[in-house]
């Protein structure tokens, strides 16, 4: 990392697609997680053993992961609030999807609120169900203009 900086790292140190890949993996360990009710320390050293995690943005992986498991009750407490059905009866995908875009909206606010959600909608087109990114879309989309009021404003602009 030091002396040379690829095409795509940020001025911060923040290489956008290793982010990117760390939420892909962050995804499919909490999909994992959600469905094996392992510890998230046990998932996390599952995911951390193998070899593309290499590639990806290990400690914001890691981040994601103990950040939607400590603060469950929170996130979906606030999501419950912008979702039609009980938090257990949206598709897997589309929970994990947004439990990791709550997270980063609620408590990692040095993250726009724009990547959030481009983020959680790719995310979703990739691994998700038909239509489930417009789902995941319309959720986010009120949950981050009353969660991120004034950012979602100014972006708006």
């Amino acid at each position: 990392m030091t002396g040379h900086h690829s095409r795509r790292m940020r001025p911060d140190g923040i290489d956008p697609a290793a982010r990117s890949r760390a939420r892909r993996r962050a995804l499919q360990a909490l999909y994992a997680w959600q469905l094996s009710g392992q510890d998230i320390a046990q998932v996390i050293a599952q995911f951390r053993s193998e070899q593309d995690m290499e590639i990806a943005d290990l400690e914001y992986f890691e981040d994601l992961l103990r950040g939607v498991n400590g603060n469950l009750a929170k996130i979906d407490e606030e999501l419950r609030r912008f979702v039609d059905r009980d938090i257990a009866q949206i598709d897997p995908i589309e929970r994990g999807v947004l439990r990791l875009a709550a997270y980063e909206l609620l408590f990692r606010i040095d993250v726009p609120y724009r990547v959030v959600l481009n983020e959680a909608i790719e995310t979703t087109k990739r691994f998700g169900a038909d239509h489930g990114h417009s789902y995941v879309n319309g959720v986010l989309d009120r949950a981050a203009a009353e969660w991120r009021g004034a950012e979602a404003t100014l972006g708006r602009g």
